[in-house]
């Protein structure tokens, strides 16, 4: 038995559909599918049980899992990197993780979780996932919620039997639930149909033009691959960055959307919120070296190629994976 949390949303749909695929039902989904969106990202996926999180917990820590378990794929916890209630984040997205990790760790389990890039902060250190997660200075508090329990993980000497994926920019179907954390694709093609135009923050870094802000955009379905190589290499631990390995501009991808949707670029510069100004990563990209050299070869699907099948198959039809 496979448990995915955070199984209706959106990598950890991706998971559940990707497990369907190769003839695996046996999954525990773990989620508060009470959002319509959500209910539809899991509506044709085939799972043995969805469970509600607070319930699985108690199964967690009163130790009396009702299933014989064999791994645990932690995508749940808050994804919100504006969220700004520090104990809501800590509860969901370090306490959370800690019990699961130190259940999968007495009980040896697989044990695969979602850490993310906020951790990386505004990039000083770069963007390496071999380098003192000590010397991360995330910018925002949902980043460091993240920072937390990696540096629990090192501290307790365990990332030689779980896996830390640091997940860049992820986008693609099954992201309608998200409300502002909808990737600038998903944004990007309403405000197309909307208005013709497309709406960029300006830049206030004077090393960066309006929309040449640059980030490290991964599909999902690739973000879903990743999971499952580890899943299939259970010998293998540590904490791997999860992207392409490439920068890419805020204004390339409003060119990638225009393109799939076959309309003339339209884009508006428009001012970013003081509140999140000193917040703003200008650059990510993933050093991906690492999970490469223990042996992930599937090639990473470009921008381009990621925008044009997510627009022309999923949102022109409001499809979801496995639809």
């Amino acid at each position: 038995m496979i448990v995915v949390t955070g199984g209706a949303g959106c990598i950890g749909s991706a998971i559940v559909c990707a497990l369907n695929k190769r003839g695996i039902t046996d999954i525990i989904l773990v989620d508060e599918a009470s959002h319509p969106e959500k209910e539809k990202n899991i509506a044709s996926l085939d799972y043995y049980a969805l469970e509600n999180k607070d319930v699985f917990l108690s199964h967690v820590i009163n130790s009396n899992m009702p299933w014989s378990v064999d791994a645990i794929i932690h995508m749940g916890g808050c994804s919100s990197t504006i969220e700004r209630d520090k104990s809501f984040l800590t509860k969901n997205n370090y306490d959370y993780t800690k019990l699961l990790a130190t259940y999968a760790l007495n009980t040896d389990i697989r044990f695969i979780y979602a850490s993310s890039a906020a951790t990386y902060g505004s990039g000083a250190n770069g963007f390496s996932d071999e380098v003192d997660l000590g010397t991360l200075s995330p910018l925002n508090l949902y980043g460091h919620s993240k920072q937390k329990f990696d540096i629990w993980a090192k501290e307790q000497g365990v990332f030689d039997r779980i896996v830390g994926l640091k997940y860049f920019n992820v986008f693609g179907p099954s992201e309608y639930h998200k409300r502002e954390m909808q990737s600038m694709v998903r944004r990007g093609y309403l405000q197309v149909l909307d208005s013709g135009k497309i709406r960029l923050f300006k830049s206030y870094n004077p090393k960066y033009a309006d929309g040449e802000q640059e980030r490290d955009f991964l599909y999902v379905k690739d973000a879903e691959e990743m999971a499952l190589f580890f899943l299939d290499n259970p010998k293998i631990g540590g904490i791997f960055n999860a992207g392409t390995g490439l920068a890419r501009t805020w204004n390339e991808l409003a060119a990638a959307v225009f393109k799939a949707m076959d309309r003339e670029v339209a884009v508006e510069y428009i001012d970013m919120p003081a509140s999140i100004r000193d917040q703003f990563q200008y650059r990510t990209c993933a050093k991906i070296d690492k999970i490469r050299r223990v042996g992930y070869t599937q090639p990473i699907s470009s921008l381009e190629e990621a925008t044009t099948d997510y627009i022309q198959n999923y949102l022109f039809s409001n499809k979801r994976l496995g639809q």
